[in-house]
């Protein structure tokens, strides 16, 4: 049986989707002496957090940033909260609730912050969300080549752990995890499934251009183990990619 923990992972799914305003990718820096030809990347330090971020007008840089986003390498690690609170314009948690609070009250009603404790890592391909701006909008690129996500051949991995204490005094620890993909440009969807143009179930649709195609669950404290869901179309990435149009 799915439990609350599995909810979690729609909010991650939204923020990478809704233009990872969590992260705050922001604009490109046009105070840079002359405009680049060509994709910008990363290493170039002209994409920049957006304003309201807590790290607003600095760089987007190779490596981890304070929070946990490491963009080069199409990943995030870390607290579950601070995937969002950078976005929200606070500074990441660091594990001591009482001094973070003393300094940022306001972040106790932030809808993140009851699962401070829980870790998460995210990884995305270059068609979720680019290391590059080959556009030229100023931001890392997203389905880059095609009108939207769908056919795009994007997919993320959102990973979940966590503990908790159980009733009986004793602690438990929890683990979700699932992929996700950008479903093919002539997929279809009845009754909140996604399916191949021939009829084979891809999975449950999510956030409207994707599918879930597998979910692992394990709870000590439940006894809940293993597959709770694969895609019978078969749970790998590389079928999904197509060429641009």
């Amino acid at each position: 049986m799915k439990t609350r923990r599995t909810i979690l992972s729609v909010f991650v799914v939204l923020a990478l989707i809704a233009g990872l305003s969590a992260a705050g990718l922001g604009a490109r820096n046009n105070g840079t002496a002359g405009k680049p030809s060509g994709c910008v990347t990363i290493p170039m330090g002209i994409v920049l957090y957006s304003p309201g971020h807590y790290l607003a007008g600095h760089p987007l840089a190779p490596g981890y940033d304070v929070f946990g986003y490491n963009f080069q390498a199409r990943m995030f690690s870390g607290s579950y909260a601070n995937a969002y609170l950078g976005g929200y314009g606070f500074p990441p948690y660091e594990g001591d609730d009482a001094a973070y609070l003393a300094e940022n009250p306001a972040a106790a009603g932030v809808w993140c912050w009851p699962y401070r404790e829980d870790n998460l890592i995210m990884k995305w391909n270059e068609a979720w969300l680019s290391t590059k701006d080959c556009d030229g909008d100023g931001k890392l690129d997203r389905h880059f080549g095609f009108p939207s996500y769908k056919g795009s051949g994007a997919w993320l991995t959102n990973h979940q752990s966590g503990v908790y204490p159980g009733g009986d005094g004793r602690e438990y620890s929890w683990n979700y995890f699932c992929k996700i993909v950008a479903v093919p440009a002539d997929a279809v969807k009845t009754n909140g499934v996604w399916h191949t143009a021939g009829g084979v179930e891809i999975g449950p649709d999510i956030w409207g251009e994707f599918a879930v195609i597998q979910e692992v669950y394990n709870d000590n404290g439940t006894g809940d183990h293993g597959l709770l869901y694969k895609s019978p179309a078969g749970p790998g990435f590389g079928k999904w990619d197509e060429v641009p149009q």
